[in-house]
């Protein structure tokens, strides 16, 4: 049966899974619902782009069973005993079936889950539609907590920024999430085999190398939280059917079907479940050897490298394996990617002062003592250190210090770059100009002249240990992606 489109305003609104009964046409359920979701949540979902009767007459779109999920999550595992996870949720197919199936493994543990949703607040009906989706959760006793993103504006790189945003939101909610203030480690994402072929398709057009086209990692440390895939291996259709089965809605974006936007068009190529096996395969034949190559960086590292927790470098002389010294900027940099191949070989076989990615190579200096003597400063470029930010507990600032503790009684302050106020604080440390410009410090917004700097101890080891300031970026050494 062709499936009807279940929306009041197909240009501008997502478009809800809509019942299986012939005769009715439904509008949004937004505009319908009420006092709660069930209205939505109790009729049994078409998928919103392919015949559920089509889907469902092959073994590649049947329910998950709770057994598979168990085999997906104890590959990304061990969680311990009653184990907390925190399952971002926008409303669609994908990530609805993940809270679903997360909640029931969670359960049958003594555990817990939490539905994280956000809200980018770029359409005028995303707030109603973030409460709709905690609604249908609320209905399966799955807890929701709406994240609204109030600083997006639109423009260029819009689809970067918001990206940026949105796991920086993630991971605050997950920091303050968990008993006793100790906050919720793991996340689970909803990508699945279909996310897992596009992102391969897209980063082989780009001109990604080896790591790249190992596809996204099932498990990945970032800063404070773990990121877990556990569906990278399952199509679709499967998690459509499981949500069927259960009788339960989801929210279609019209931007998924944009036939402007890349990612739609790679889904239209990647749109047969074959190719999208084989696609997969490949990226799980990049990852193992990914692994493997992430085990030789950190043995090359460990012997040639020290990072040290102000947020800088040392690098013994001579050559180095490009991905070993891809792998040092990237965290020095708190990037999310390795940087450009462009440069890079070069730059590894005969190093020298140079800028990379927001990264700085200076000779060592006095700091190269022992092993590092006439060997190489890698400090973050001046020029690429984020804005300041308002300073909270849990704030991430430049993308690798982030916030722990501000003592009470402390006027309003702003975490940044140490900057110029740095080479006149020497007489505290030994480390270069370049080291202490780049050092996170907090300063009082009213313009007191108050200014902290942790990592030096300033203006007194006491006051400046009460402010807990720690180098935490996205990536490990050993876990690069």
């Amino acid at each position: 049966m062709p499936r009807t489109r279940c929306s009041a305003s197909p240009e501008h609104s997502p478009r809800w899974a809509p019942s299986q009964r012939p005769a009715r046409r439904s509008t949004s359920c937004a505009a319908n619902f009420q006092p709660s979701a069930r209205r939505c949540a109790n009729v049994p979902p078409r998928c919103a782009s392919v015949p559920a009767a089509a889907e469902a007459a092959t073994p590649a779109a049947w329910p998950v069973t709770a057994g598979e999920f168990a085999a997906c999550m104890t590959r990304l595992g061990p969680f311990g005993a009653a184990p907390a996870l925190a399952v971002a949720v926008s409303g669609g197919a994908d990530s609805m079936a993940l809270a679903l199936l997360a909640d029931a493994w969670a359960r049958a543990r003594g555990g817990r889950v939490i539905a994280l949703i956000v809200d980018h607040g770029l359409r005028p009906e995303s707030a109603a539609e973030a409460r709709l989706t905690a609604a249908q959760l609320a209905a399966r006793a799955i807890p929701a907590q709406i994240i609204r993103l109030d600083n997006l504006a639109r423009g260029p790189g819009l689809a970067a920024r918001a990206r940026t945003a949105r796991y920086a939101a993630l991971a605050a909610a997950c920091a303050a999430l968990g008993q006793d203030g100790a906050g919720v480690v793991h996340l689970l994402l909803g990508h699945h085999q279909g996310d897992q072929a596009e992102t391969l398709l897209m980063r082989a057009g780009a001109g990604s190398g080896p790591a790249g086209l190992a596809g996204m990692a099932p498990w990945r440390a970032a800063g404070s939280v773990v990121l877990l895939r556990p569906l990278l291996a399952l199509p679709p259709e499967r998690l459509r059917a499981s949500l069927r089965a259960a009788g339960m809605g989801w929210v279609e974006d019209p931007s998924n079907a944009d036939p402007r936007a890349l990612r739609t068009r790679l889904r239209r190529a990647v749109a047969s479940p074959a190719r999208r096996a084989g696609l997969s395969a490949a990226a799980a034949e990049r990852a193992a050897a990914r692994r493997a190559l992430a085990g030789r960086i950190a043995a090359i590292l460990a012997e040639r490298a020290l990072v040290h927790p102000a947020g800088f470098a040392l690098l013994s002389p001579g050559p180095i394996a490009p991905a070993a010294l891809a792998a040092l900027i990237q965290t020095l940099a708190g990037r999310a990617y390795p940087p450009p191949a462009a440069g890079l070989a070069a730059l590894a076989a005969a190093p020298r002062a140079a800028t990379l990615a927001g990264v700085r190579l200076l000779p060592a200096g006095r700091l190269g003592v022992g092993r590092f003597r006439g060997g190489w400063l890698l400090v973050r470029e001046a020029a690429a250190l984020a804005a300041p930010v308002t300073a909270r507990p849990g704030t991430l600032w430049d993308g690798r210090f982030r916030l722990l503790a501000l003592p009470a009684g402390f006027p309003a302050m702003t975490l940044g770059a140490l900057g110029a106020a740095g080479p006149p604080l020497r007489r505290a440390s030994a480390w270069p100009a370049a080291v202490l410009g780049s050092l996170p410090a907090l300063r009082a917004e009213a313009g007191s002249g108050t200014l902290i700097v942790p990592h030096l101890g300033y203006p007194d080891p006491a006051a400046a240990a009460a402010f807990a300031v720690i180098f935490t970026p996205p990536r490990p050494l050993a876990e690069q992606e």
